[in-house]
Parts: C-alpha cells; sequence; structure tokens
C-alpha cells in the first residue's frame, strides 16, 4: 500500500486573518494560496487541491484560474479542484478549462465532480434547486461523453442534444483524471461505479470506518459491470503542529468560528470543545503532531483500502503562516511516516 497511497492536500481558499486578526482581502488570500501550492510542490505533496465555493467566507470561485498561476510556477505536483459543483456549471466548458489546465502543467490536471454541499451556485447561475439530482445526473453523462470522444454526439434532459461535436482543447496524452466526489449516497457510490470513474469520499465528520459499506459497494458494482476497479480517495478536514496542544491551540479558535458560522445557517447548534476533541480522537479530524497525523492516516488507509488521502488544511482565518508550517510539516514528516507505516 505505501507504493500506492497518493498523499494530497485541499483547501477552499477560506479568507484568512492577518497579523492583526483581521480577515484578508478575498485577493490577498488568493495569492496566499498559490504560494501554497507552489511551496506543496516544493515538499513533494502529490496533490493539491482548491474547493469551488461563492461566498463571502471562502476566496476560490474559480479553481482552474488559480491552478493555473500554480501550474506555472510548479514542476510535478497534480493540480485539481475539491470539487468542482457540475450541477451548476457547463460539463463542456469545465472539460475545456481542465483540458487546458492540462495543457498548461503538462498533463498534471484533474478534476473532482460532485454537487457540493453548497447551494449558493444554483441561484447565482440561475439553475433550480428543484433539479438538483436531475442536473448532476445529467451533466455528469454528458461530462463522461467528452472525456471519452473527440467527436460527441449526446442527449439528455437539461440541454439541448449535440451531434458530432468536437470539444478543444483535447487532452495530449490519456484521458484526464477525472473523481466523482461523494458524500455518503449509496447512489453516487453506484453512480461512479457505472461511468467508470474514480471515487473520492467526503468524510468530514464520524469514524471514518463508518464508510467501508460505500467501498464494498463500490467493489461489488464493478464486479457486476464486469470492470477493473479504480482508486478510491477520501478528503477529510486536519492540520499537522509541531505537538498535539500546539494543534489543538493553532486550530480550534478559528475552526470554531467557521463551524459555528456554518452550522447557524443549517440549525446547527455551536460546536463545544468537547465535539472538537471526540472528532479528533475518534473521528474524522486528522489533527496533532506528526505522528498522530500519520498514525490516523495509516488506519484509515488500511480501514477503507483507498488509494489517496487529502488532508484540507484551511479552518477560516487560520493565518497563512500557521498552514505554511502545516504544509512543512506534512511533506516532510507526515508523508514519510506514513509510507513507513504502512510498508
Amino acid at each position: 500500500m505505501a507504493a500506492q497511497l497518493e498523499l494530497g492536500v485541499d483547501t477552499f481558499g477560506d479568507v484568512m486573518n492577518g497579523a492583526d486578526g483581521r480577515p484578508l482581502s478575498q485577493a490577498q488570500t488568493l495569492r496566499n494560496v498559490i504560494e501554497e501550492g507552489v511551496r506543496a510542490d516544493q515538499l513533494g505533496i502529490d496533490f493539491f487541491g482548491l474547493g469551488e465555493h461563492h461566498r463571502a467566507d471562502f476566496a476560490v470561485s474559480a479553481p482552474e484560474v488559480a491552478l493555473a498561476a500554480i501550474a506555472a510556477r510548479t514542476q510535478r505536483i497534480r493540480l485539481g479542484s475539491a470539487v468542482t459543483v457540475l450541477s451548476s456549471d457547463d460539463p463542456i466548458r469545465v472539460f475545456q478549462r481542465f483540458s487546458t489546465l492540462d495543457a498548461i502543467s503538462g498533463g498534471r490536471a484533474e478534476v473532482i465532480l460532485g454537487r457540493g454541499s453548497f447551494t449558493e451556485s444554483f441561484p447565482l447561475f440561475g439553475f433550480p434547486l428543484s433539479q438538483y439530482e436531475e442536473l448532476f445526473e445529467d451533466k455528469l453523462d454528458l461530462f463522461v461523453a467528452v472525456l471519452r470522444n473527440t467527436s460527441v454526439t449526446w442527449s439528455g434532459r437539461t440541454r439541448l442534444p449535440l451531434k458530432n461535436q468536437g470539444v478543444f482543447p483535447q487532452i495530449e496524452t490519456g484521458e484526464l483524471t477525472t473523481w466523482v466526489g461523494v458524500g455518503g449516497s449509496p447512489e453516487s457510490v453506484v453512480r461512479a461505479a457505472r461511468h467508470d470513474l474514480p471515487l473520492m469520499l467526503a468524510i468530514i465528520g464520524g469514524d471514518p470506518r463508518r464508510f467501508r459499506p460505500y467501498v464494498d459497494l463500490y467493489h461489488r458494482a464493478y464486479a457486476q459491470f464486469g470492470k477493473s476497479v479504480r482508486p478510491i480517495g477520501v478528503h477529510s478536514p486536519g492540520y499537522v503542529g509541531r505537538t498535539d496542544d500546539e494543534a489543538r491551540a493553532d486550530f480550534w479558535p478559528d475552526y470554531k468560528v467557521m463551524r459555528d458560522r456554518i452550522g447557524g445557517e443549517r440549525g446547527w447548534a455551536p460546536m463545544q470543545e468537547e465535539e472538537f476533541v471526540q472528532e479528533i480522537e475518534h473521528g474524522s479530524l486528522y489533527l496533532g503532531s506528526p505522528e498522530t497525523v500519520a498514525q490516523k492516516i495509516a488506519a484509515t488507509a488500511r480501514a477503507l483500502g483507498i488509494q489517496r488521502f487529502d488532508l484540507k488544511y484551511s479552518a477560516g482565518g487560520l493565518a497563512h503562516e500557521k498552514i505554511l508550517r502545516c504544509l512543512e510539516l506534512y511533506g516532510t514528516e507526515v508523508i514519510p511516516r506514513v509510507r513507513a507505516l504502512l510498508g
């Protein structure tokens, strides 16, 4: 498993706080995120992802543009979304943007397609929430048609059909790496297998082992379709400090503010520190010293049999300097230790 497991990071571009404790501009946050991507490449991290959001508290609404800036300054790291909200986008334009990124980066682009856990993009781009499921199913079907055909003939329910349509630029070599992001729906797991696409599990709370039935379902679906199973990845939040206590002290204040702000929109009670500790010790928050985080990642990799783990390292106003230190520890200490544990 050591040779197979890729270890990446991703961020939603949470608007950061400056040295004075006040929020930075979204523009400065974006510039910081680009520096983080460049640093991740220097540290030997396998993947750097940016999540798409359309809110005041997240700076990244066009991941491909920021990823292209990172691509121009990096050499080896793979670059992708985390996730692209396909339901409220145009599948052909998504493919074109990522095939352009693939060309700029020399074949390092990936895209993770999902419906997202936020819904702001639907009214923003004029899509009804009542078609939440239908839009994703239809658009994923079209995206796969574009992904695997140089000339596309397709018809669906949510847009006009295509006949012998070319889509450019085409991928220079191979196929654009395309994952389906899943938050815990069995239907979504089977859909990914039906389209023969890798599965990215967004595990943001609770014991990660509870996702084992979805892994098994994915394997059973592939067996029924008579195909070789594709890779499975996990995306989960976390943070690496020099010690467990330092990591908790760094992360908790900004994490609570972010969690309570989003929770307030969704009717959740304010987060208490006991819940925070529970997620660290028994849930899906990969937080602590390099040894603590490495042990937890390795345990999840063994339990779920995954091929990739991506650490979502940002949290609310968490300062850029702390993030850079986290990336440093992740690249220089966590990744080698995980590989040793799984070796």
